[in-house]
């Protein structure tokens, strides 16, 4: 595979579908490689996990998604969440369904879900392994989807023409998630009464530049249109999924919920905390949701100006033991209701967000890890070495490393691997998803579906 080094997001083509119908086969089939294997550390992305392709000069993300299970509790549901995340993600939908079952119902819930998507959805009838079998295949008409395309993964049949297809329906850049190329959308969470409000109003009145109120992708939110540095910025906001709830926990379980909304509707989190009292585990709660939403993330602390040397040196000790985790983090202290350190804000946004869009060419990569083993190789495990074979950057927003490796790379290696990779190309700001995926030898790699 060739690496262009551009530093934008490429287009993505979602692979959807029930367990067992060879939605990992097609995988590897467009990959030209054996890269969807069953060895998969559990990350950010945790049943979604991406890859890049090529086909006919063009390069494009493929992502593979978890299979639906008919036999799980809430099945509607499961369906939705992966539909709705490819309908909101990908450029491309391909839908694979087992042609020699035929459309089960589980295959029909989901033809309904993705019938209501703007984007382009190709149904594979994969296991169409002869002329035989094409019969099959057109009785997948009934999905509503448009011609069924007959496809072996296994043995590649037709898989030339369904590439094809989808560089046909790729867009020429990425349509990317609803409100991307406007302003970038800022959520400023944290536990109640640390100020969030106070800063809100604070960039908002400083810079005189509240100038429209636009309705958002949550319940009934308006999202605050905020001149920052000579930028417009949206800060989400998501008032409507407020509700009168009876107990303490029903109100904290709705407080969660809005954190969620805004993280999910934004690019980067500025998380508030309150310098004059200390670390909470509702704060690293919200950390945590910004971490495994995969957002860049801004540690502002807020009240700093109100504490006094003391504080600021157990405050610094807290953050050491307490904050560990997330040194990667940009941070800043400020004070809301004095404006002491407010217009650094936008200088750490625009980092983070930057950081979260980085993307390393895949030949700098490997010089660079190739070098990095030899130094420091990775430690024997049962009485073998295993051997990293090569890396790769599979995403961006934020970036996603895949390491092809011999062996298991145990938990202390990886977060060495993503420490010298933050040394190397900074990445301050952004959580970093770095997977192992274990190729023993041919034959030995099974797939995930």
């Amino acid at each position: 595979m060739s690496e262009e080094g551009t530093g934008g997001p490429l287009p993505v083509v979602a692979i959807v579908g029930r367990p067992n119908v060879g939605k990992s086969t097609l995988v590897n089939r467009i990959l030209g490689r054996r890269a969807a294997v069953v060895q998969d550390i559990p990350g950010v992305t945790r049943d979604r996990i991406s890859y890049e392709g090529l086909w006919n000069g063009r390069r494009f993300t493929v992502t593979d998604t978890g299979g639906w299970d008919p036999k799980a509790e809430g099945l509607g549901a499961s369906i939705s969440r992966q539909a709705e995340f490819a309908m909101r993600t990908a450029d491309v939908i391909v839908l694979v369904v087992d042609s020699t079952v035929g459309a089960t119902d589980t295959d029909l819930a989901a033809a309904r879900i993705l019938r209501r998507s703007d984007r382009p959805v190709i149904v594979v009838a994969n296991k169409v392994d002869d002329e035989r079998s094409e019969s099959n295949a057109a009785e997948l008409w009934s999905l509503g989807l448009g011609e069924p395309q007959p496809v072996s993964a296994l043995h590649g049949r037709g898989s030339g023409d369904l590439l094809d297809l989808v560089l046909d329906a790729l867009p020429e850049a990425p349509r990317g998630e609803p409100g991307e190329g406007g302003p970038r959308r800022v959520a400023l969470v944290g536990r109640p009464n640390v100020g969030k409000s106070s800063l809100l109003n604070r960039l908002a009145k400083e810079e005189r530049s509240v100038v429209d109120s636009v309705a958002g992708t949550t319940v009934d939110p308006v999202d605050s249109i905020i001149n920052l540095g000579g930028e417009e910025w949206r800060f989400v906001d998501t008032a409507g999924l407020r509700r009168k709830v009876n107990t303490a926990s029903g109100t904290e379980y709705y407080a969660s919920l809005r954190t969620e909304a805004a993280i999910q509707a934004a690019e980067v989190a500025v998380v508030l905390l309150a310098a004059d009292e200390v670390i909470s585990e509702q704060d690293q709660r919200v950390i945590t949701q910004v971490i495994e939403a995969g957002r860049a993330l801004v540690i502002a602390f807020n009240k700093w100006d109100a504490v006094d040397e003391d504080r600021h040196a157990q405050l610094e000790r807290e953050i050491d033991r307490d904050l560990a985790r997330i040194k990667w983090a940009s941070r800043v202290n400020i004070s809301a209701t004095s404006g002491r350190g407010v217009g650094r804000l936008p200088d750490h946004l625009r980092a983070a967000i930057a950081s979260w869009e980085t993307r390393v060419p895949t030949a700098e990569l490997n010089a660079y890890v190739r070098q990095l083993v030899q130094e420091t190789p990775p430690p024997a495990r049962g009485g073998r070495a295993p051997k990293i074979k090569y890396v790769t950057q599979a995403d961006v927003r934020p970036p996603r490393f895949v390491v092809f490796s011999t062996g298991f790379l145990e938990a202390g290696y990886r977060r060495f691997l993503e420490r010298k990779l933050r040394e190397r190309w900074g990445f301050t700001g952004t959580p970093l998803d770095i997977s192992v995926k274990v190729r023993e030898g041919r034959g030995n790699d099974g797939s995930r579906g």
